[in-house]
């Protein structure tokens, strides 16, 4: 390959990660899948347009994995739920407008989860990269009026998903609460804790089966507050959070010492933390993009 092949992929390498992520939840996979783009881009002919060879092929790789992601998550221990993404150096594009943030929240992530996965890649190219219906067809190799009615379907299953319709306040209020919600953590402070969460807040915990943690959601205001400081006080460790920025919105970071534990992204509604999700897994925990956050 030439060193001109290899800058012309390196220029589309941040997209086709943005594109790969927004399609599997996952971030090692889309990491994986970029790779696997790459090496198909090293055996390829004379290409007329780049980024639409390289999207058409990371997405028909996506649509492949997803297929048999879902075989896989039916025998998951507990939820599973989307890998987080640091989004302060721009990982996944510009998150500059409400919508474009809500289309990489976890929560919406996981909503996407409904779709099956032709129709997820419909959804996403549509979406977040603003493909017509012709070039949408030209990747999954169907016609514009397939890609219509995919298209249609996905938004109506997304529509009538539970919380659909809710909306995020304005991102310096979700920041308060979130700070706000790291100090009362951090201090045990249960009652300060209960007052920013909604009295039907829910948490869900992504721990693989690997540590000891809930496998069920847990819901209600006082149940959700003693569930978390029960949860910091049973590690047998001092429990430090740290916010940071992930996947266009503040969340914390969980570290034990020098070791990333736990990620913890609240979602709100109506003034207060309405759902928390918490990635726990150590095996989504070892992931290169997380080290040197533990010095920070």
């Amino acid at each position: 390959m030439t060193g001109d092949a290899v800058e012309e992929f390196e220029r589309h390498r941040s997209r086709l990660f943005g594109l790969a992520y927004r399609m599997l939840g996952s971030a090692e996979e889309a990491e994986d899948v970029v790779q696997d783009t790459f090496l198909r881009w090293h055996h390829r002919s004379a290409v007329e347009s780049p980024w639409a060879w390289l999207a058409k092929v990371a997405t028909n790789l996506c649509v492949n994995r997803l297929t048999s992601a879902r075989a896989r998550r039916v025998s998951y221990v507990g939820p599973w739920l989307p890998e987080p993404v640091l989004t302060a150096d721009g990982a996944l594009g510009p998150l500059d407008s409400a919508e474009q943030r809500d289309f990489v929240s976890l929560a919406f992530l996981t909503l996407l989860e409904r779709l099956n996965p032709v129709e997820r890649a419909v959804f996403v190219l549509r979406e977040a990269f603003d493909y017509s219906h012709r070039e949408v067809a030209e990747v999954i190799d169907s016609s514009e009026a397939n890609s219509r009615q995919l298209y249609r379907r996905a938004r109506l299953r997304l529509t009538d998903a539970p919380g659909s319709a809710e909306r995020p306040m304005d991102r310096a209020h979700h920041r308060d609460l979130v700070k706000g919600f790291l100090a009362a953590a951090e201090e045990g402070d249960l009652p300060g804790l209960e007052k920013l969460l909604a009295h039907d807040v829910t948490v869900w915990v992504d721990s693989g089966g690997r540590i000891s943690a809930a496998r069920r959601p847990v819901s209600g205001a006082n149940r959700v507050a003693r569930y978390l400081v029960g949860a910091s006080r049973t590690t047998g460790q001092r429990i430090r959070l740290s916010i940071a920025e992930l996947n266009g919105a503040p969340g914390l970071l969980a570290l034990a010492g020098e070791e990333l534990i736990g990620v913890l992204v609240p979602e709100t509604a109506g003034g207060l933390i309405s759902e928390i999700r918490i990635i726990a897994n150590p095996a989504k925990l070892r992931l290169s993009r997380w080290e040197g956050l533990t010095g920070s």
